[in-house]
């Protein structure tokens, strides 16, 4: 166990990580991440209020349809990424990172109290429910056992509100593995029930943060304050895809006027895959050209399970973003061989319909 965001959180459970991480990938995972912060925006005006927060188009999205966003500040900078539904229900479905909960609660309260006074119709209820994610390629096998709906229906990103093995809970098929999975918002008071019931079939077995770090990094994804922060923007990260095509005329999200520039004038450094073989390559070692010289950090890096060599992502100078490209990352102060790499490094199985 760990700390966590203020939470006390398993790394590992009696599996060795590595198992646990390939299990997730041949069969089915569930992880407990109750920790996120979950959030209802009720009222009239709520995409209004969600778009002057965010860098996505809200108001296109189809019922019970979610889309990846970010909260974007007044300098362009990430202060956090998001998910945000749009219910049949009349309400906004917002899910957001354990790491800035206290922070992104402030910055929806704040431009809340700003909307109120400005005589718009919206409201915060911010969720104690738990949250626990099912991920791997036998994931609708097992829950299709205990839903009436046909999970066919539900494909990548989007909601449904339903009841699993009798326990009554919120359905998204979304995740953080790069394969087929859904987060399930569920009661806190009925959460152990529906987590035993799912562990009683032999394909589920439970993981920890050991091994979700890894899957996403296998999966090119990106962990707020790792590969994203305040001083990253949507354009440097890679990211320019969660910009909605209206919002990029409209230019009315926060940073929008530093941000939309970018799209077409490039920036200085981009967010780069990169595999290397040898000593694994870690948060913060530097990356080189072949020269020597230091063009880049590595923001997140560990051994691939799956691919048996070291894969990584980091941020370095634009010239050398190309895939193909030889680079050296700084491991022990010694210059290892690496290259730029695409991601994902390992290829998702999100479930499209």
């Amino acid at each position: 166990m760990v700390e966590f965001a203020g939470w006390s959180m398993p790394v590992q459970y009696t599996d060795s990580h590595i198992s646990s991480h390939m299990h997730t990938r041949t069969h089915c995972s569930l992880f407990d991440v109750s920790h996120m912060l979950q959030t209802k925006v009720h009222g009239k005006d709520q995409v209004k209020f969600m778009e002057s927060l965010v860098v996505a188009d809200i108001a296109e999205l189809k019922d019970n349809q979610g889309t990846l966003s970010l909260f974007t500040n007044d300098k362009g900078g990430i202060m956090d990424d998001l998910i945000v539904t749009k219910t049949d229900q009349g309400y906004l479905y917002v899910v957001s990172n354990a790491g800035c909960a206290d922070k992104d609660s402030a910055h929806m309260k704040a431009k809340l109290s700003e909307f109120k006074a400005a005589g718009f119709d919206v409201d915060l209820e911010f969720l104690d429910d738990a949250l626990i994610a099912v991920q791997g390629p036998s994931m609708s096998r097992v829950l299709q056992e205990g839903v009436k709906d046909n999970l066919k229906n539900l494909p990548f990103m989007f909601s449904a509100l339903t009841s699993a093995f009798g326990v009554p809970c919120r359905v998204t098929r979304c995740g953080y593995t790069g394969e087929d999975g859904v987060e399930i918002s569920v009661p806190s008071s009925r959460v152990v029930e529906l987590t035993e019931r799912l562990l009683s079939n032999p394909e589920v077995k439970l993981s920890g943060l050991g091994a979700r770090d890894s899957l996403r990094l296998e999966a090119g994804l990106c962990l707020y304050g790792n590969d994203i922060d305040e001083t990253t923007t949507p354009v440097e990260a890679t990211l320019v895809w969660t910009i909605g095509k209206r919002r990029r005329q409209t230019r009315d999200f926060p940073g929008a006027d530093i941000i939309v520039p970018q799209i077409k004038n490039k920036t200085q450094r981009k967010r780069v895959g990169l595999v290397s073989t040898g000593p694994p390559v870690r948060q913060h070692t530097p990356i080189l050209s072949t020269d020597g010289k230091v063009i880049g950090e590595v923001t997140s890096g560990c051994p691939s399970p799956c691919l048996k060599k070291n894969v990584a992502m980091g941020y370095v100078d634009s010239a050398f973003s190309k895939n193909g490209t030889q680079i050296q990352v700084e491991v022990r102060k010694k210059a290892v061989p690496a290259t730029i790499s695409k991601m994902p490094f390992v290829p998702t199985n999100y479930y499209t319909g």
